[in-house]
């Protein structure tokens, strides 16, 4: 950012009464797995200490579908006080439920959209299950921060317009071998690269997500 504008900021943001620092900042993570393969649908959430600013979550309103018999995402991050709808693409009927600690709750059997969303107001872990088919797993990730995502195909995720300052990057994925400590992470005003390793079991069949052999809550 040029000096002149960055004092402009600084100007508004002191007649203004704001406090929180501005400048913006970007992060691109790469997360793999012990052998070094990207790892698709790893949870990266970014949380600031008192003092920075945090924006607000750009989408209050999330989906997880039921389609071909799976949950799609497998993996849902949310910030909390997230609204999620669970419309059923299938042309079976489905019975969503979650035994979780974070969010227990049921909708029972249905076709396409159920009457209203489930808001998920407590951040933690949410494992998902059908009653009538035991394969479908999903997770849905309730974060503290509104700085949260999940990577992609090719074990990516990009944050962008972040406030510099000190944070706490957390970690997570269904069959994580163990608890992953923080790290904390600095952030300037510039584009910040970062990799990491997530060591990884494969699944075993299961019945109930209450019984998750690497389901670990936080």
């Amino acid at each position: 950012m040029p000096i002149v504008s960055r004092y402009l900021v600084a100007l508004l943001m002191a007649t203004s009464g704001i406090t929180f620092n501005a400048y913006a900042a970007s992060l691109s993570v790469q997360v793999t797995d012990q052998t070094g393969q990207p790892l698709k649908d790893a949870v990266v959430e970014l949380i600031a200490p008192q003092g920075i600013d945090v924006p607000a979550a750009v989408e209050l309103n999330y989906k997880m579908v039921q389609q071909n018999k799976s949950f799609v995402p497998f993996v849902l991050a949310v910030p909390r006080n997230a609204v999620v709808d669970f419309p059923n693409l299938d042309a079976t009927r489905h019975h969503v439920y979650s035994f979780s600690p974070a969010k227990t709750f049921e909708i029972k059997l249905y076709k396409g959209r159920p009457h209203a969303p489930i808001i998920f107001q407590n951040p933690g872990l949410v494992a998902l299950g059908c009653n009538i088919h035991d394969s479908m797993q999903g997770h849905i990730y309730v974060a503290d921060s509104s700085l949260v995502a999940v990577t992609d195909s090719k074990g990516q995720l990009h944050f962008s317009d972040i406030n510099t300052g000190s944070y706490q990057v957390k970690l997570w994925h269904p069959w994580q071998k163990k608890h992953q400590d923080r790290e904390t992470l600095k952030l300037t005003d510039k584009a910040v690269s970062l990799r990491f390793m997530l060591p990884i079991n494969l699944p075993k069949p299961v019945t109930k997500p209450a019984s998750y052999p690497n389901y670990q809550e936080r």
